[in-house]
């Protein structure tokens, strides 16, 4: 997947001008370092959930997006984030999750693999050197697995699952002229039934190289991110993951 959107990035790299300019067309790559602190619960669909006591995990995260002038026609991002988180859990209660049953006072440990894939259209609707504002729709795509097992390794289940979260997406930038600061906000909020999903993030950019060919700009603050779904492929979740961030964006 890391490898696709490198692939992707370079692909979209060849078709921009040399000439800077987002009035003809504009590229943007990046990648992000995410220090979070994941906690939370899951559990099968009609039993109880299991909090974890999650570890610390450094995430990494990797975007393109693509900005053309075609009036009525959405600008384009990806992003993919991952997130494979590990944890464990002395039980006090029996824990049934996908037909296999932990028993009170066992000792269990989880990989959960989180990883996804967000799909972006979006429009600009103010762009200048001190106001940018974009609005969309977005979809998270989740394809992993959740494996659990006794720490004696007595028992153990692995169950895969995928599916497609869609949401509202939104971007604000506010610039300081002439000094290449800037702060911004980024994020996507879905809620239905019992199911909700956020992920935003919030920091300051320094554009340290600005130029015709390229812009260069060093990222940093804070990403946060729910995920409560009910009844994905039979899976209820509800974890929290959330810590600073720093990046490296490259503008064409």
């Amino acid at each position: 997947m890391k490898q696709y959107f490198v692939a992707a990035g370079l692909s979209l790299a060849a078709m921009a001008p040399v000439a800077h300019a987002d009035t003809v067309l504009g590229l943007y790559v990046g990648a992000e370092g995410w220090q979070a602190e994941p906690e939370g619960s899951f559990g099968s669909k009609g039993y109880a959930q299991q909090d974890f006591n999650f570890d610390d995990e450094t995430f990494t995260s990797y975007y393109a997006a693509l900005e053309h002038p075609v009036p009525l026609v959405p600008n384009v991002k990806l992003r993919y984030t991952e997130m494979d988180i590990s944890g464990g859990a002395l039980l006090n209660q029996t824990f049934e999750f996908e037909g296999v049953d932990f028993a009170v006072g066992s000792n269990i440990m989880t990989n959960a693999e989180l990883s996804h894939t967000d799909y972006v259209l979006y429009y600009e609707i103010f762009d200048n050197d001190a106001v940018s504002i974009d609005l969309g729709l977005s979809a998270k795509q989740f394809d992993g697995d959740i494996y659990v097992a006794q720490t004696d390794n007595s028992s153990s289940v692995r169950v895969d699952y995928s599916g497609f979260v869609p949401l509202v997406y939104g971007r604000g930038e506010v610039g300081l002229p002439f000094t290449g600061l800037s702060a911004f906000a980024e994020g996507s909020f879905f809620a239905l039934d019992d199911s909700t999903v956020h992920d935003y993030q919030v920091g300051v950019q320094w554009e340290f190289i600005d130029n015709l060919a390229v812009d260069v700009a060093v990222r940093a603050g804070y990403r946060a991110m729910m995920i409560e779904l009910d009844d994905v492929d039979d899976i209820n979740t509800d974890i929290d993951v959330s810590g600073p961030f720093a990046g490296l964006q490259v503008h064409f």
